[in-house]
C-alpha cells in the first residue's frame, strides 16, 4: 500500500483501490471500453474540476470499481447516482453504498439506453464521469441535443482521449474542428482542465486522456439539434470535398445558396452561426 492510499484510506475508510479490484476480480473488459481509473489524486481533481457538488445528484456514467465515486462523496457530493453496465462492478459499488447510507444509487444498466432526464428530478444536477471509450462520443452527443434547452444539468465534467477532447473544444480553422466542436461550441462553453497520463489507468491505455468541463450556454443561437448534427455529419464526412459536393444529399448547392453561403468553402471554415443557419434552412 503506498503512502498515498494510506492516506485516502484513512480519510474515506475504505480499501485502496487496487485491492477493491483484486479482490473482487475485475480484469478489464476491452469491449466495454472499460480502463480503471485507480489513482485517488486524480479522481479527487476531477471531483473539484466539476465544482460545488452539496446540493447536487452526480449522474456518473461507468464507475467501474468506484474511485471517482469515492471521490465525489468525499467532495460533498449530496448525491450520486451511478450507471454501470457490468454486473460484476456491482459488489464493489454495494460496498461503498454501505459506507455512504443513502447516498448512492445504482442502476446497473445500458447508459445508451436510460432516461436521464428521469434522474434529473431531485435538485441540481451534474454529470461527471471517466466514460467508457467506446461510447463516450455517443453519450455526448445525446446530452448536447438534449430537449428543451437549458438542459436539466448545470455541467458536464467528462474525461475523454486527448484527441476526442480537442475535438471537442476546437473552433473553426482549426484542424480538429468537425461536428463535435460544432455541437458542444454551439450549446456550451467547452474548456480543457487538464490532462491524464496513461499510467494513472489500469491497464494503461496507449493515448492520453482529457477532463473537459462543459456548461451549457443560456441562450445558444437557435436551431434543431438533429438536424444541425446531420449538416455536420455530411460536411465534415468529405471534409476536403467543397461543401456543395459533401452536401449534395441535403440539396447541396440549392441548399448553400437558400442559406447564403458559397458552395465552394470547405466545411472548417464555417462558423457556429453557418452551420446553424444551414440547419435551419429547407429546400
Amino acid at each position: 500500500m503506498t503512502e498515498t492510499d494510506s492516506d485516502k484510506l484513512a480519510v474515506d475508510g475504505l480499501p485502496p483501490l487496487r485491492a477493491v479490484v483484486e479482490r473482487h476480480g475485475l480484469a478489464t473488459k476491452k469491449a466495454l471500453g472499460q480502463n480503471f481509473l485507480l489513482d485517488l489524486n486524480l479522481t479527487g481533481r476531477i471531483a473539484r474540476a466539476a465544482g460545488s457538488m452539496e446540493k447536487h445528484t452526480v449522474i456518473e456514467v461507468g464507475p467501474g470499481p468506484g474511485g471517482l465515486t469515492r471521490a465525489l462523496l468525499m467532495h460533498g457530493a449530496h448525491k450520486v447516482v451511478v450507471i454501470e453496465r457490468d454486473d460484476r462492478c456491482l459488489p464493489a459499488l454495494e460496498e461503498i453504498a454501505a459506507h455512504y447510507p443513502g447516498r448512492i444509487e445504482i442502476i446497473q444498466g445500458d447508459a445508451l439506453k436510460t432516461d436521464f432526464t428521469a434522474l434529473a428530478n431531485k435538485g441540481p444536477v451534474k454529470i461527471v464521469a471517466n466514460l467508457p471509450y467506446n461510447v463516450g462520443t455517443q453519450l455526448l452527443v445525446g446530452w448536447l441535443e438534449a430537449e428543451p434547452w437549458p438542459p436539466y444539468f448545470e455541467s458536464l465534467t467528462l474525461m475523454f482521449q486527448r484527441e476526442v477532447a480537442e475535438r471537442i473544444v476546437a473552433a473553426a480553422g482549426d484542424s480538429a474542428y468537425g461536428r463535435l466542436g460544432v455541437l458542444a461550441g454551439w450549446r456550451t462553453r467547452a474548456e480543457i482542465r487538464f490532462d491524464v497520463p496513461p499510467q494513472a489507468f489500469w491497464p494503461p491505455p496507449k493515448v492520453t486522456s482529457s477532463v473537459v468541463h462543459l456548461v451549457p450556454r443560456s441562450d445558444p443561437l437557435p436551431a434543431d439539434g438533429k438536424r444541425l448534427s446531420l449538416v455536420t455529419q455530411h460536411a465534415f464526412g468529405q471534409r476536403r470535398k467543397m461543401l456543395r459536393q459533401s452536401l449534395k444529399p441535403l440539396g447541396g448547392q440549392t441548399l448553400l445558396d437558400a442559406a447564403g453561403i458559397d458552395g465552394t468553402r470547405r466545411a472548417e471554415t464555417l462558423s457556429i452561426e453557418e452551420f446553424c443557419r444551414l440547419a435551419n434552412t429547407r429546400v
